[in-house]
């Protein structure tokens, strides 16, 4: 059993991201820029976004945190996004997720310009994701393909089963893998035994956003798992994921821990993609 690392695998990647960066000013006459917009004070998002601006430091691109309290109208947050997209120094724009409840969700990812998009979220994304037409590719399971790319795990035929239907994860990481040519699986919580389908995956990736829900009975000898979830355990108060590591990694031969797996990578790939946008307008 190996652990797969998404924070040596994201630094490694941040550095040669440096490197690239360290140039641009020459080449194009400006650094990439980021804008993360905040809203209210929730834990994890201010932990995220931190992570984010201290990821933007690393890799050389600039970024800005605007914030906003927990109330504000849907209508300012709005105005925000018109003022960004006409912000020719702007490459990427960033609405961090969930969003207080009278706030829509879609029509704030709607309103960001397809192109500054780097959620990959934008309707318009998503359908270029599904339609095989050049689009953002959203960042959580475009980090998943790099860390098994990173271990040379064969996806090409592989029998794949991912846990999760969300359009942030499960869906996307769904197609990213038939590009790879494996045959894959999505499960969800009207799947019928669960654990049986999920035991024939060469290949699993868990994406639902429940602790240590996915037990040995779940993973077929010497599988591959990829654990998205990020959790709290309710006994210890720590973070884990959606697979219970200790009982299930002696089964795998390659696994990811959270946290340390999938998580950075999905900061890494959001800077990388900050950067093909801003590549994109030269």
């Amino acid at each position: 059993m190996q652990i797969i690392s998404g924070k040596e695998l994201s630094a490694k990647l941040k550095a040669e991201m440096a490197k690239d960066v360290a140039t641009y000013k020459e080449k194009y006459g400006r650094l990439p820029k980021l804008s993360v917009i905040l809203v209210g004070e929730d834990p994890g998002s201010v932990s995220y976004v931190t992570g984010k601006a201290k990821a933007c430091e690393e890799v050389g691109i600039l970024n800005e945190t605007i914030r906003f309290e927990e109330g504000v109208s849907e209508e300012k947050v709005l105005l925000k996004i018109a003022e960004l997209n006409a912000d020719s120094s702007v490459d990427g724009i960033l609405v961090q997720l969930p969003l207080p409840k009278h706030i829509d969700e879609d029509r704030v990812i709607s309103a960001i310009l397809r192109e500054k998009d780097v959620d990959g979220f934008h309707p318009l994304n998503v359908a270029g994701l599904w339609s095989n037409t050049p689009c953002v590719v959203p960042c959580t399971p475009k980090g998943v393909i790099k860390l098994l790319k990173s271990q040379n795990i064969e996806i090409k035929g592989k029998n794949v089963v991912v846990i999760g239907r969300s359009n942030i994860v499960g869906l996307p990481v769904s197609k990213l893998l038939l590009n790879e040519n494996a045959t894959v699986t999505i499960t969800h919580s009207k799947t019928q035994n669960l654990p049986q389908v999920c035991s024939q995956a060469d290949i699993l990736v868990v994406a639902i956003g429940r602790a240590k829900f996915v037990t040995p009975d779940f993973i077929k000898q010497g599988a591959v798992v990829i654990d998205v979830g990020v959790n709290r355990d309710a006994t210890t108060g720590k973070l884990c994921g959606d697979v219970d590591f200790e009982a299930c990694a002696p089964k795998t031969s390659y696994i990811t821990k959270v946290p340390g797996g999938v998580g950075p990578m999905t900061i890494c790939c959001l800077i990388e993609n900050t950067i093909e946008c801003f590549l994109s307008k030269f």
